[in-house]
């Protein structure tokens, strides 16, 4: 089985995002969703950001103009845009044709009381430009809640393309990973693992990443 990447999202401190740069962490996410509580814009600017010297700076956005996706886009320097809430098909697409060719985009489903054959339908509506799907827990919030989702109902759809897993991952769920037959490219981690909303824990994600990174734990979930 290919190696599990891990996003860490919700980033809002220049000193743990250097410390997760340091654990090669593989994609950083910043939330530019004004009511999200880990909202960056509140404590970084669009500078500091495009200066993170990392090349899978994911940008969150929910519902957002599209002119302020691709201004922000350019200003922050991010190389994927991640759609987190009720973006179009059309919307995506001309998205797509007015970013930067480098910028790729994840869509995110979000999933909560659907079938599998509702589910089904909204993955074969997605562009064929999308670069990965995120499947996290439905909410009000758009994310970041901590709850999971039945990631048994992954098995009753076909998936496409390569996809986060999100919605409540932690240190007592991984083990559950095994029980999904095609396994995501990336895990999303997010407040499982804060003391409080922006300001992570790095100790445990420090043992997240031994757990998915160590090859015995990976040949378990394969």
């Amino acid at each position: 089985m290919t190696q599990l990447k891990l996003k860490v999202c919700g980033l809002t401190k220049l000193d743990q995002i250097q410390e997760l740069i340091n654990l090669d962490v593989d994609f950083l996410g910043f939330i530019f969703y004004e009511k999200s509580p880990r909202y960056v814009l509140n404590h970084l600017n669009l500078k500091q950001i495009s200066e993170i010297p990392h090349l899978q700076k994911v940008g969150v956005f929910v519902n957002e103009d599209l002119e302020n996706i691709i201004e922000i886009s350019e200003q922050a320097n991010l190389n994927f845009i991640q759609l987190h809430g009720d973006e179009t098909e059309d919307f995506i697409s001309e998205l797509k044709q007015k970013l930067n060719p480098k910028i790729g985009i994840i869509k995110v489903i979000r999933i909560g009381n659907q079938t599998s054959d509702e589910l089904q339908k909204a993955i074969n509506h997605q562009p064929s430009t999308i670069d990965y799907l995120l499947f996290d827990t439905d909410s009000k919030a758009f994310g970041g809640t901590g709850k999971t989702f039945d990631w048994n109902i992954l098995n009753d759809i076909e998936i496409p393309i390569p996809y986060f897993l999100s919605g409540g991952v932690s240190l007592e769920n991984t083990e559950d990973l095994k029980n999904i037959n095609q396994k995501p490219t990336a895990l999303d981690i997010n407040s499982k693992f804060e003391i409080e909303a922006g300001n992570k824990d790095l100790q445990k994600v420090k043992e997240f990443l031994s757990l998915i990174k160590n090859e015995t734990s990976i040949s378990k979930l394969s």
